[in-house]
């Protein structure tokens, strides 16, 4: 342990060739949960971002060759190691970012179940042989790994989105630079320790973090970095576009998942009670700040007020489970859903559960808005917090026009009891993912993850 002379508060360092990195700048973390300074982590320079990516370009040409059953041994490991350190996980996942104890749990689970599904999968890495043109001659096609990758994870689901940025390319033979949140860096650092204690050569993977008035220089200086080969990133949308446009003009190619606006529409032949109860809980787990969190239910006009009813007690039960007031990651965060409500309320929307007002620091309570409409700045904006809007539909024409009327076209939801009108449904909203009589926040490892983004 290293302490500051000024605070004498623990300094977390990087992890770099499976060593701790000292640095000569840190930056605090705090609890959104009661404010309090938690730590402090060191914070990367450019100079610390040299080291980690001549870590990574020495241990690429090993790690590449290392047999898949070497790799799938060192995952599986890992696996064991995450499952057996979950309590303490999930601890400072709660300490970092203000999350139930169930959200944070999920998190650490879906984990340790991807590192066992990418360790298993590890064999069946394999090029193929098409037919070519002239029939006295053959081709083989390999399958390559690219080189050093940068994975950009976030905050809000730390165990997730991390391990999931890293495994895929660590599994093909790459190596990988970790740039993770500032808001939650120690969640990532236990996940990097994992992955070393279960024998990960030196130098495979690379974590670095930095203070946030840093990370335009920082991120530009490794993309740029002629080492860097491709760029994974999980964030906002404004974020994503200027790491896009970066590394687009460096020729490199970047996987990007950005931000959510999920419908869901309720029909009226729907099982309310049970529409309800899925909506309510994929709006408001993790206090809505999941990427696939349900922000805009479009109920047919015919059972609108029936709806209201049900997502009334639902959206109660779903919170009595838990008594205290959601937390958001910081105040910010609650003044970006404080002032959607506000324009939403101002032009006619109507408050059903809740009220305006709710909020104390990184604290707000739940509100469902109804009556909202494409005037509403809500309508458009991903709130990223516990607000969900209804919107009314009296046709599938408009109920898909208002589902599609986004250029987040991540995951969404279908509730009826009509099977062929569900899938006659899916196929027109254009969604990376569509869930029949499911809630719209729905992840696991044997299905493909990824969305549709509509430029205007």
């Amino acid at each position: 342990m290293v302490t500051s002379d000024d605070t004498q508060v623990q300094i977390h360092p990087l992890l770099i060739s499976n060593q701790p990195h000292h640095t000569q700048k840190f930056f605090p973390v705090y609890s959104p949960a009661t404010s309090t300074r938690l730590y402090n982590f060191s914070s990367a320079s450019i100079a610390d971002v040299d080291v980690a990516i001549a870590s990574a370009q020495v241990a690429y040409p090993a790690w590449k060759a290392l047999p898949p059953a070497w790799k799938r041994d060192i995952f599986l490991r890992a696996a064991d190691l995450l499952h057996q350190r979950r309590d303490n996980l999930v601890d400072v996942m709660r300490e970092e970012t203000g999350a139930p104890k169930s959200w944070a749990e999920i998190n650490v689970n879906l984990a340790v179940e991807i590192v066992r599904d990418v360790a298993g999968r590890l064999a069946s890495l394999a090029g193929n042989i098409p037919t070519t043109s002239d029939p006295g001659t053959s081709a083989l096609v390999f399958k390559e790994p690219y080189g050093v990758v940068l994975a950009i994870s976030p905050w809000n689901a730390p165990y997730i989105l991390a391990t999931r940025s890293i495994l895929y390319p660590l599994a093909a033979g790459n190596t990988v630079i970790l740039k993770g949140p500032e808001f939650s860096p120690l969640c990532v650092s236990k996940l990097v320790s994992c992955l070393y204690d279960a024998g990960l050569p030196e130098g495979v993977l690379n974590l670095l973090v930095h203070r946030r008035e840093d990370a335009a220089v920082v991120t530009k200086h490794i993309i740029e970095h002629p080492a860097i080969k491709k760029i994974n990133f999980t964030g906002s949308t404004n974020v994503g576009r200027a790491i896009a446009e970066l590394a687009g003009r460096n020729l490199k190619p970047v996987l990007l998942e950005l931000g959510g606006k999920a419908p869901a529409i309720v029909w009226e032949d729907a099982d309310l009670e049970l529409a309800a109860k899925e909506c309510a809980t994929g709006a408001f787990m993790n206090a809505g700040q999941i990427c696939m969190s349900t922000e805009k239910i479009i109920v047919h006009a015919n059972v609108l007020e029936s709806f209201h009813e049900e997502f009334k007690k639902a959206v109660a039960a779903f919170f009595s489970l838990d008594t205290d007031t959601p937390v958001l990651i910081n105040a910010n965060a609650v003044a970006v859903n404080q002032n959607l409500l506000s324009d939403a309320v101002s032009k006619g929307a109507t408050v059903i559960f809740g009220s305006l007002g709710q909020a104390t620091g990184a604290s707000i309570r739940p509100v469902v808005l109804s009556g909202v409409t494409k005037q509403m700045d809500i309508f458009y904006k991903e709130s990223f917090g516990p607000t969900v809007s209804i919107v009314t539909a009296k046709s599938e024409e408009e109920a898909l026009e208002l589902a599609n009327d986004t250029e987040y076209g991540l995951t969404a939801a279908i509730f009826t009891t009509d099977l062929r009108r569900a899938l006659r449904m899916c196929k027109e909203i254009d969604s990376g993912a569509v869930h029949i009589n499911g809630m719209t926040v729905h992840d696991e490892t044997s299905l493909p993850h990824g969305g549709k983004l509509s430029v205007p």
